[in-house]
């Protein structure tokens, strides 16, 4: 995701310079090669930097850059926003961004904005950006987010993680609606393509449906969206909800249909791998 976000900024004329940092230097050589400036550090990317989108899967992977002598934090000397792009806990987005205020004396400010589209979204810059945080710090960095696709705010710090807690719920049952229906529909002897391309003109079309149809067709589960992720996803849905008292019974279902599936060895699949989980099932 990462990689297409970061080619779109250096595209972008309002945006300025681009700098990146990332784990495995070899990776940053194509967005190098395009213009974006590589940091030898998190601290150096900080110095640069009056937005910073981390776009990481999740705070664990985040945490470590921070501190330390060459640390994100020990960078920070001017006013700066962190934008968190990872799928993350509301409650620990919360907490983070709590902590980096006072760390900071103020000075960095925090935005939870997660996104959904996919890579292919990422590519075409048309990600929903679901952004939880103050409106004066949204407003400072609408321009970059505006750039990857349509930002919205959705509420104080942590409701972009609600948001797309309930993004994930909508995605999971609708690949494992399609999942079933083309695995009972083949299985009666129906013409799967015709089935689906049927589906997109009445209420059962989505995004979704458009962007795994042909997936679907010829069962590539080459990896877009993991469906490992959805797990954590779901698990982090799963506990608003609880936080909430809200009844999620569907919810339910599907956390233990994703499990299942990566207990079985499909996790780094795409998710439309359900499809190939559920026939496996059905085999048996």
């Amino acid at each position: 995701m990462g990689r297409p976000m970061t080619m779109n900024l250096l595209q972008a004329d309002a945006v300025g310079n681009v700098f990146v940092y990332g784990r495995d230097r070899e990776r940053l050589a194509g967005v190098e090669g395009a213009g974006a400036r590589v940091a030898a550090s998190p601290r150096g990317l900080a110095e640069r930097s009056d937005v910073v989108l981390s776009v990481l899967p999740d705070l664990q992977q985040l945490e470590p850059l921070l501190g330390g002598e060459d640390g994100m934090l020990a960078g920070i000397r001017r006013e700066a926003t962190l934008v968190i792009v990872s799928t993350s806990s509301p409650d620990e987005v919360r907490g983070l961004a709590s902590r980096l205020d006072a760390t900071t004396g103020g000075l960095l400010h925090t935005l939870d904005a997660p996104v959904s589209g996919g890579t292919d979204g990422a590519e075409a810059a048309t990600l929903s950006i679901m952004v939880g945080g103050a409106s004066s710090d949204f407003e400072r960095v609408r321009p970059v987010l505006e750039v990857l696709g349509r930002p919205a705010l959705l509420g104080p710090i942590g409701s972009g993680e609600v948001a797309k807690a309930c993004n994930q719920m909508v995605v999971a049952a609708t690949i494992v609606a399609l999942s079933e229906a083309t695995v009972l529909a083949e299985r009666s002897g129906l013409d799967v393509a015709a089935l689906l391309e049927m589906f997109a003109g009445g209420y059962a079309g989505s995004r979704l449906l458009e962007s795994r149809k042909q997936r679907l067709i010829e069962k590539d589960y080459s990896v877009s969206g993991p469906a490992a992720f959805m797990v954590k996803d779901l698990g982090f849905a799963r506990d608003e909800a609880d936080a909430t008292n809200t009844a999620t019974p569907q919810l339910t279902v599907l956390s233990q249909v994703f499990e299942a599936l990566v207990n079985a060895g499909y996790g780094e699949n795409d998710m439309s791998v359900v499809q190939e989980y559920l026939s496996s099932l059905s085999r048996s």
